[in-house]
């Protein structure tokens, strides 16, 4: 950037109110500043004649055009980066289902080897068990070979994302007299095709809940943790906040390794304190509800800066209706397979669950559902795959016990037991980089892995 004087008369974009402020000798100060296109605009000094002389600083790239073409180029740009982070997951993702099948194709030939040798010598309960236990194992040939085939699919799409990555990359280079709309068809379309794929590959119905994987013992009774679920696989920063009100610091540490000894983090301030423990860090930003409203906030770690803040219309907040423990859990963000989530209730559901799906960007809400359960009775909730489970208490003896799909607008009954191993849950949240669930259970960090059942077609359709 440089500094350029500029003799009046300014030029002919510039609206008249500005013009008039030039003359008016406001000498020092910022008259008009472009913060998109990096140019600003200054009152500098009055020539001998009477003449106004003002300064422009402008980038090195001239952008002063406010070509629309360029803001779009950029927008498309971040689409396709964003793509691209979510093929990495979804091939990490699948590659682990896929090793996870071909060892129980490996335990189905070694039972069906046992079968044939054992002649006669197995009891006839043993013949049966193994028998049945084939039975079971049989649909995963099918199933193995469907996984391989999604895999080159893949592959393919990664190919497509790089390939119009270079395009993208070269145009904003020349910025010549390119298909906009060519590329911008393209790019949606990939995210149309990567959201199908991810649904077909990625999602199923809870059948399961690990053992707790307890990650370390740090902080007070309340509060959460947790990683960025866009992230890239390498980027395996955890984000720590302690308490469950007022609370204002965040702690991001380098690693996970990092994060169990204590070592390598840096500090965030938030502008505004929290409320509850239902935040959520998702693509560089962190959402949570701001103390004493029902305020969602969009911080993002990076500009250290709120990007936007919206009410949710008509939530409840300030304890009015949290989960059965309290520790105003008003308002609980989640993010899965399909994006960003709030599960909050309002008085015109009488105290029911509500679930909306929210624009990361706006945080709008693009679309709600009343799940018809009580929030005061729900211990916790996560959302797996467009579906809100909710367990039916926060203490030992918790289960996951109601399930809502949002697809079909129904719900069932479920029965899932989860080992509460410290007895008191405060934060529950699925994330789908990893398919496990992250607790904070009475000072402890935990994990648990969950199993999903999904049927996929061997006949390649989604």
């Amino acid at each position: 950037m440089w500094p350029l004087t500029v003799p009046p008369p300014p030029p002919p974009p510039l609206p008249l109110p500005l013009l008039l402020l030039l003359c008016s000798g406001l000498a020092g100060q910022t008259l008009f500043q472009s913060p998109e296109e990096g140019w600003q605009l200054y009152t500098s000094a009055q020539a001998p004649d009477g003449k106004c002389i003002c300064t422009a600083v402008i980038p090195a790239q001239s952008t002063c055009s406010r070509d629309g073409r360029s803001r779009e180029l950029r927008q498309m740009m971040e689409k396709v980066q964003n793509v691209s982070q979510s093929m990495e997951v979804l091939e990490l993702r699948t590659y682990r289902d896929l090793q996870y099948v071909r060892s129980m194709e490996t335990l189905m030939r070694s039972l069906d080897a046992r079968l044939r040798a054992a002649d006669g010598s197995l009891s006839a309960k043993s013949f049966q068990e193994m028998k049945d236990r084939m039975t079971e194992l049989l649909p995963l040939s099918s199933v193995l070979e469907q996984y391989k085939a999604d895999m080159r699919t893949i592959v393919r799409l990664r190919e497509e994302v790089r390939n119009l990555s270079g395009s993208l990359a070269a145009i904003q280079e020349e910025m010549g007299a390119y298909g906009y709309g060519d590329l911008q068809q393209r790019v949606m379309a990939l995210e149309a095709r990567l959201h199908a794929c991810a649904q077909k590959l990625g999602c199923g119905k809870l059948t399961g809940v690990s053992n707790p994987i307890t990650i370390r013992a740090m902080g007070s009774r309340f509060g959460s943790w947790m990683t960025d679920t866009m992230a890239p696989s390498a980027d395996s920063r955890v984000w720590y906040m302690d308490g469950y009100y007022k609370g204002r610091r965040v702690l991001e540490f380098r690693t996970l390794g990092d994060f169990i000894k204590g070592q390598n983090f840096i500090q965030h301030l938030l502008p505004q304190p929290w409320a509850g423990t239902g935040h959520v860090v998702y693509n560089g930003s962190l959402f949570y509800n701001k103390y004493q409203s029902n305020v969602v906030v969009k911080y993002h770690f990076r500009s250290r800066s709120v990007l936007v803040q919206r009410s949710l219309p008509g939530a409840g907040y300030n304890n009015t209706f949290p989960y059965s423990w309290g520790g105003f859990s008003d308002m609980d963000f989640m993010v899965d397979e399909s994006g960003l989530w709030a599960v909050y209730t309002t008085n015109q559901n009488a105290g029911n669950i509500v679930v909306s799906r929210l624009d990361p960007h706006t945080l709008e809400v693009v679309r709600s559902w009343d799940t018809g359960y009580p929030k005061r009775s729900a211990g916790e909730a996560f959302m797996i795959c467009g579906v809100l489970y909710v367990t039916n208490s926060h203490l030992a003896g918790a289960k996951v016990y109601f399930a809502y799909f949002t697809n079909t607008s129904s719900y069932e009954y479920t029965d899932v037991p989860f080992h509460n191993q410290y007895s008191h849950i405060s934060m529950l949240d699925y994330n789908p980089r990893e398919r496990a669930l992250y607790t904070w259970n009475n000072g402890h960090q935990v994990l648990y892995n969950v199993t999903l059942f999904h049927v996929i077609s061997t006949a390649g359709g989604p």
